[in-house]
């Protein structure tokens, strides 16, 4: 089969692999769409260090079963289907809690960091577990499946998140994990939600998402523009989707007093906290890994219309060009966001 090789890091190379070999409980997919994430391209230079090569990367995927193992019941060649990242064993303490997503063996699609390798998504099939597919239908675009993945971590988030009827929540990051987290607390019953960033075109497109308002935090005092509108309290809940010091310091400090403030965001290994105003405001901080057997809903709320991807999705390659677009991606060209390869 072709599939798309970091054949080391800076050197993406269309190469001829073996197609995957399926265990029992297995199922084989040909990929139709796999979305290039950002951490694929953070994987490229090896910053992440989680993608050693040589290694097919690729985990945002959708596509058509190919076969199954001989002990997989109720799927069949032909059913469309997408899969979680995260490779789960479903007999841990965690598993058998219905946190999936800490599993003590999870592993990740695409990923090779040492412990384990596993192939991903960027080629023309992928062997699964069975226990991770979800069947997809037929009114939902592989290429609109192919973000489910993305969504499913803004939904993660905001379901861990505390609030009420009518709360405010801010968006720290307008990205496309931010835009995608403004859309899933407005469906999750935020009365208000704010964004804020330091790109006035990412703002633009935070409020094409659904955002009340937006503040560019590099122009302005955000945290104070938050507590303008909230009766000088701040925001209910705050979801940072950047992972860095300075945006992490705003999502704190446009909290208010007793409220959360949930990390979604993960660039950067270590960052400074304002420890104070945590301890001192009684701040609610947590991370928000992955996500958690959020799959069917994101599902729904794809196909009802609910979340919208559409305008996100910048551009569609096959295999044999994702290369050039990996290096669009790395150098950050303007505007351009989520690119889908379609082996």
């Amino acid at each position: 089969m072709k599939a798309l090789l970091l054949k080391q890091y800076m050197e993406l190379e269309l190469a001829e692999l073996p197609q995957p070999e399926i265990g029992a409980n297995d199922v084989l997919v040909r990929v139709r769409a796999c979305g290039i994430c950002g951490s694929d391209v953070h994987g490229l230079d090896g910053s992440t260090g989680r993608r050693i090569p040589p290694l097919v990367m690729g985990h945002e995927a959708a596509g058509v079963i190919a076969e199954t193992g001989r002990e997989v019941k109720g799927w069949k060649a032909g059913d469309r289907v997408t899969f979680d990242s995260t490779v789960s064993c479903g007999r841990c303490h965690f598993c058998r809690r219905g946190e999936i997503n800490l599993c003590d063996q999870r592993q990740v699609l695409g990923v090779s960091c040492g412990d384990y390798r596993r192939h991903g998504a960027f080629a023309e099939y992928v062997a699964v577990p069975a226990n991770i597919l979800y069947r997809l239908p037929d009114s939902l675009s592989f290429d609109h499946a192919a973000m489910i993945e993305a969504v499913s971590i803004a939904v993660h988030a905001v379901n861990l998140t505390p609030r009420a009827l009518g709360d405010t929540a801010a968006v720290v990051g307008s990205g496309m994990i931010g835009q995608l987290t403004i859309q899933a607390a407005k469906a999750a019953g935020f009365g208000r939600v704010l964004a804020i960033d330091i790109d006035d075109a990412k703002l633009a497109a935070a409020r094409t998402a659904g955002a009340d308002e937006t503040f560019n935090s590099k122009t302005c005092d955000a945290a104070a523009e938050v507590a303008a509108r909230t009766g000088g309290r701040g925001a209910d809940a705050v979801l940072e989707a950047v992972g860095a010091t300075e945006p992490i310091r705003t999502a704190i400090a446009c909290a208010r007093k007793g409220g959360t403030v949930t990390l979604i965001g993960n660039i950067a290994p270590k960052i400074e906290l304002p420890l104070q105003q945590v301890v001192t405001r009684q701040i609610r901080l947590q991370g928000s890994c992955a996500s958690s057997g959020e799959y069917p809903v994101c599902i729904e709320l794809l196909s009802s219309g609910a979340i919208r991807v559409d305008t996100m999705i910048s551009a569609r390659t096959p295999l044999g060009d994702a290369p050039a677009w990996f290096d669009r991606l790395y150098r950050h060209e303007p505007n351009l966001m989520k690119v889908i390869v379609q082996p």
